[in-house]
């Protein structure tokens, strides 16, 4: 039974960094210039899950539960748009008169944070539910 709190426990972490994932995209969807003040707009973040908890503390935890294996950068193609009075606008060739955006859409990171916050919470609710198990049992021993 110790093994489902590990799952659950793995499968909160796991949610909580999707989610933390998804404020960054959100806090970021309009910045276009880097830490440096040059011209490169934000990519969206995503966050990668794989199998297993490698912080369990028994081999058999290990394979069980969830974790974030890395949190990859958006691939898509750069987004532009419109704006020739933009003092960040690309000035010749072919897309003169384009700024370049952030990849970010808000309603596809508000859907993964809303995502993300009901299987927190429903890992959340197994938790609970094996704790109470573990005390019932506990009360049958005793």
């Amino acid at each position: 039974m110790y093994g489902s709190l590990e799952v659950s426990t793995s499968g909160m972490i796991a949610q909580r960094i999707r989610l933390e994932v998804a404020a960054a995209n959100l806090a970021n969807k309009e910045a276009i210039l880097d830490s440096s003040g040059r011209v490169n707009p934000y990519r969206a973040r995503h966050a990668m899950f794989a199998p297993g908890d490698p912080t369990a503390s028994t081999p058999e935890g290990r394979l069980m539960g969830v974790h974030v294996a890395q949190i990859e950068f958006g691939k898509g193609p750069p987004k532009y748009k419109y704006d020739p009075t933009s003092p960040y606008a690309i000035k010749d060739g072919p897309n003169a008169g384009m700024v370049p955006v952030p990849d970010v859409d808000p309603i596809t990171e508000t859907i993964n944070s809303m995502e993300a916050a009901r299987a927190y919470e429903a890992n959340v609710n197994a938790a609970e539910a094996t704790k109470s198990m573990m005390a019932q049992a506990l009360r049958l021993i005793a």
